[in-house]
């Protein structure tokens, strides 16, 4: 399957509940969550999330016969060496909901620090835009950076995160006062 819209895969999960007859709440992470941000023309080719109440094994089988990439996990904060800030599922907002489904996406700053985690180029141009788009105060995004760095295991990976993080703030800033 090519270019995935949101509402396609709206309309395969709400397939998938009615076929299995469980219900399945997950939160969006990558390029569908950006589209939920306000991004709408941000393609991608893949479904990135957590499942926090379904069963994962047969989400991600009923998506591979649908053609749908899938990178599930019943905790994303294991995506990286670098954690998710305390409290980030709390945070998570509901943006579709029906009778046996419930798809949130992270709070914004959670966002930019799940960006930062990994870091790339692609990355940096996603959480640039949730950013600007949600006029993100840089203070409470280092906040929120330092609360991912105190639930990581220590490792040298945390230097580069904070590079990451200074730089991206640096940025944010200078777009502010032009």
């Amino acid at each position: 399957m090519k270019d995935l819209h949101i509402k396609t895969i709206e309309k395969i999960l709400k397939e998938f509940v009615k076929d299995s007859g469980k219900q399945l709440e997950l939160i969006l992470i990558g390029g569908l969550a950006l589209q939920l941000y306000g991004l709408e023309n941000r393609a991608t080719i893949d479904i990135d999330a957590e499942v926090e109440k379904g069963d994962l094994f047969e989400l991600y089988n009923y998506l591979k016969e649908k053609g749908v990439p899938a990178y599930l996990s019943e905790n994303i904060s294991g995506w990286s060496v670098i954690s998710m800030p305390k409290g980030y599922r709390e945070r998570a907002k509901v943006v579709i909901q029906d009778k046996n489904l419930v798809i949130k996406i992270l709070d914004p700053y959670d966002f930019v620090i799940a960006k930062l985690r990994r870091g790339t180029q692609e990355d940096f141009e996603d959480a640039f835009f949730v950013a600007e788009r949600f006029n993100l105060n840089p203070e409470k995004i280092l906040e929120y950076g330092e609360l991912a760095i105190r639930n990581s295991i220590k490792d040298t990976a945390l230097f580069n995160f904070k590079n990451r993080l200074d730089i991206f703030i640096k940025k944010l800033e200078e777009e502010k006062q032009s």
